[in-house]
Order: structure tokens, then sequence, then C-alpha cells
């Protein structure tokens, strides 16, 4: 990608970091903060400016565009879907991006005062980018990669086929969804207005990721009622909530979390606990690429509630849980093609492909079960939800020119 481009997606990038996007779990509201309007406005100008189709807002802040195509014939048209929400494990407000050119391999001081180092020793794939534009945060949020370096790619991607009609293309859908951080991101999509055979998610972490299988997911939210009696009087009297979540805590197995798993190994991470004698809370995502094994874990949860409720009482704990999303896999393999075309786009730019299951999940989990089968393409990004976020640049350029090619391969099919 030449100089011009690469300019433009970089500011295109930034520009998108600027706006504070982070989603709210646990919430009825939809989209889930009422901040992740400006950036669903701003790309929904931004798209109409391009020259896109069809553009569009609607009342869930969902953005969509349609590139036309400059074929003779007709042919599927295909998507490309990323999210503009960022994690709310982190904070994303006021991101203040760092542009470190000609990365030298080594260590990145991301703030010295508060002695935050991107480290190449701690994060040694650092090192494969040695030469090459490296954008970081400044150690006081996340950066927003995930997924606005997604975005990035998809509207330079569009913006760039505009500027070359030599490039054959057929029609080819762009969609932006709020609320993907939270689990919610599909919950309003409208697939039969955005037309595509199939999609692809933007929203991989490294260059070369491509990923068909995801984790099945599901979160348990547990409150647990205590009874707050004096401690000098408490004897048999007190029943202290705090206790009650740490005994359901201690249950589960304690060697099934995300610190201590990889590949398709499944887990329960607690997310959140607090509490005081009175009340207590504890939050968990479940996830396993296994389905029969992801409902094991499900029905273990409900073992330990029922288990407890029998020893302190139906009164003392209340547990919702839900499914998020399910392996998309199912789906995706209805239309294998869409993965054997971005294969091949992956090496036609000089990219090895990363095939992997995705520990993890993304928008196009779900709208493959809603009739939109989307495998997950890379984005470029590192260290997703947190100070040590970062993505290089060359990366996203990469993703740019494999947007491109599946364009132009599947005219050519």
């Amino acid at each position: 990608m030449d100089k011009l481009w690469s300019n433009k997606l970089k500011d295109r990038f930034l520009k998108y970091v600027s706006f504070y996007s982070e989603s709210i779990p646990f919430v009825d509201e939809f989209p889930s903060s009422e901040r992740q309007w400006d950036i669903a406005r701003y790309l929904f100008e931004e798209l109409k400016s391009l020259g896109l189709e069809d553009v569009s807002i609607d009342d869930n802040a969902y953005v969509m565009g349609f590139l036309p195509s400059n074929l003779d014939k007709k042919i599927s048209t295909i998507g490309f879907v990323s999210h503009f929400d960022t994690s709310p494990d982190y904070s994303g407000k006021n991101v203040k991006p760092q542009i470190i050119e000609n990365y030298d391999g080594g260590n990145i001081v991301l703030n010295k005062e508060l002695n935050k180092i991107l480290s190449s020793d701690e994060f040694p794939e650092l090192k494969q980018y040695k030469g090459q534009t490296i954008i970081t945060t400044d150690g006081t949020t996340l950066l927003g990669a995930d997924d606005k370096a997604g975005v990035a790619e998809i509207v330079t991607a569009m913006e760039y086929l505009i500027a070359h009609p030599e490039i054959k293309h057929g029609r080819i859908a762009v969609g932006f969804t709020p609320d993907e951080e939270v689990g919610r991101g599909a919950d309003f999509f409208n697939v039969e207005k955005f037309g595509a055979e199939w999609a692809y998610t933007m929203d991989g972490s490294e260059i070369g990721e491509l990923e068909y299988e995801n984790f099945n997911a599901a979160y348990a939210h547990i409150k647990f009622h205590g009874k707050s009696v004096h401690p000098g009087y408490a004897k048999n009297q007190m029943v202290n909530a705090v206790t009650l979540a740490r005994e359901f805590a201690a249950e589960l197995p304690q060697d099934e979390v995300p610190e201590l798993t990889d590949g398709r190994e499944g887990f329960f991470h607690l997310t959140k606990f607090e509490g005081n004698v009175s009340e207590a809370e504890i939050q968990y995502i479940i996830r396993d690429h296994d389905m029969f094994q992801f409902e094991a874990r499900k029905k273990l949860i409900e073992e330990i509630v029922a288990q407890m409720k029998a020893e302190y009482g139906d009164d003392k704990i209340e547990l919702d849980m839900k499914d998020q999303y399910y392996n998309m896999i199912e789906k995706v393999k209805e239309k294998f093609q869409s993965v054997e075309i971005a294969e091949k786009a992956l090496k036609d730019v000089g990219i090895e492909p990363n095939i992997k299951p995705i520990r993890g999940g993304t928008d196009g989990s779900r709208l493959s079960f809603m009739g939109l089968p989307c495998p997950n393409i890379f984005a470029g990004g590192h260290n997703f939800h947190g100070p040590y976020e970062y993505v290089p640049l060359e990366s996203m350029e990469k993703a740019v020119e494999v947007i491109v090619r599946i364009g132009e391969l599947v005219a050519e099919r």
C-alpha cells in the first residue's frame, strides 16, 4: 500500500479511537451507552461522503452502506462487519495514541510517570514488527483497535475500490455495530436488509488470523442475600453474603480458568465479585468450544446453586444465566467457500494463513446463526482490552489488501 493510502488508513483509525464508545454490560438499554451514538453518526456521514449507496443508521445505532457492483453480470453480495464499541474491561475514555515509527524491536515506554512499559520480553510477538510503525496507548487507557482497526480497514478498502474502478467486484455490504463487547452486537442486526450471502467480521488479532470456530458462550450473574447481625452476637444468627459467594466460587474447578487454559479448552471466568454481609454478587462468563461440555458447565452452576439453596434457603441465592452466542462452525460450513476465498486472498497478498479457533467470539458468531455465515479475519491488533494494546500499521494495511482481494476473487468466481 502506498504512502497516501497508508496515511488515510492511519488518520482514519486515529479519528475513530478519539471517540469514547465504551459499552456497558447488564443494562436493558440498546445501545448500552449513549456515547456510542457519536461514532455511529460520524460513520453514517463518512460512508455517505465516500459515495456508498443506501447508507443508513437505524434506531439502534447500526450503520450500513453498500458499494455498488461494477460488473456486467450479477453475482452474490458479500459483506464486511466490525463493531465500534470498546470493552468495559478497561477505560476507553480520552485515548491518547502514540505512534512509534521504525520500531527498534525493544521495549516501548508507554508512560514514564506510571512506569508502564510495553515489554518485548513479556510480549515477544512485538519483535516480529521490528522496523514497522506501531500504534500504542499512553498506558492509561485501552487503544480501541478492537475493533476500530477493523472499522478503519473496511472503510478504507471501500474508499480504495471507489478510487480504483479497474478492480472488478460485486456489490459489497458493510455494517458497523454497537455493543459487541457486551455480547449484544447482533441483537438487532437486520440480516435481510444487509442482503449478503455471507460476510466477514474484521475482528481478529494478529496478522494472518482466519477463524471460523469460536466458543459457545453464556454468562451467569449470581446474587447472594445475607443476614447482618452485630458480630458480637452473631453465632447461629448471621448469614454472611460474601462468605456464600466465596463458597460458590470454591465449588467450581479451580484450574478451568482463562489463565490456565488454551486452544479449545473451556473455562469459567470470574469477572466481578463484590458485596458486604447483607448482599453480594458475582458474575461469570462461561466458555467452551464443545457444545456438550458447554451444557455441562452451565448444569454445574445450576447444581451448585441448587445445593446451596437446599442448605441456606431458596431466598438466599438468585441465578440469572443466559446464552450469548454459539460456535459458528455449524453455519459457516454451509458456505465454506467463504473460508476458501479468504484463505486464498491471504496467500495472494503474501500472508501465511493462521487458521485457529477463536478463544472468544465476534458479532459473526451470532450472525452466522441468524442466516449470515461470518468467518473472522485479522484486524491486526494485540493485547486487547487493556493498556498494553497496540496495532502495527502495516498489519492494518494488509487487512485492507485482503478485503480488496476478497472482492476481486468473488467477482472472478
